[in-house]
């Protein structure tokens, strides 16, 4: 397990990044009277996203691989940080929707449905837990491995054997 030390510290700075950033979210209003913009903003959480996936596997090069590592090293770190954000994700969404903000659902399908983007049935089939929950398990990987590729293609130092 010491191996996969760093990717477990990244993975919990990952965690705690989303859930500052939902409180963020919450305390500027984007969940409730400024819920029309949340769409807009929300997105805007890749950039600690990529930024903590960087800083992962450069620590992971220069600490772990000594300051060499190859696309497949890294891309395997940031794959392991992937799979457990993914694994983590329940828990930091039932904490996001029971303890941070638990309005956002009810205000969202609100929104939606006074703003004609929705009908309520949709809009109730959408925004709960259950529909996020399945949404979330699948993003977190699929963002977490293109961007484990990226970064790992800029920061390795060495070809793959």
């Amino acid at each position: 397990m010491k191996k996969y030390s760093i990717e477990f510290k990244w993975a919990f700075i990952f965690i705690f990044m989303s859930l500052v950033w939902m409180l963020l979210e919450r305390l500027t209003g984007l969940h409730d009277e400024n819920i029309d913009q949340h769409a807009i903003y929300t997105n805007l959480i890749a950039i600690p996203a990529i930024l903590i996936y960087y800083f992962a596997i450069k620590e992971k090069r220069d600490r772990f691989y000594k300051g060499q590592i190859s696309f497949k090293q890294g891309f395997k770190s940031g794959l392991i940080i992937s799979i457990m954000v993914t694994l983590i994700t329940p828990l930091s969404l039932y904490i996001s929707t029971k303890f941070i903000s638990p309005e956002y659902f009810t205000n969202a399908v609100e929104y939606s449905v006074k703003n004609k983007l929705m009908v309520k049935n949709e809009a109730l089939a959408y925004f709960n837990y259950k529909n996020y929950l399945v949404l979330s398990l699948i993003s977190a990987p699929v963002m977490g491995i293109i961007t484990s590729l990226i970064i790992s293609l800029i920061i390795k130092t060495r070809k793959d054997e």
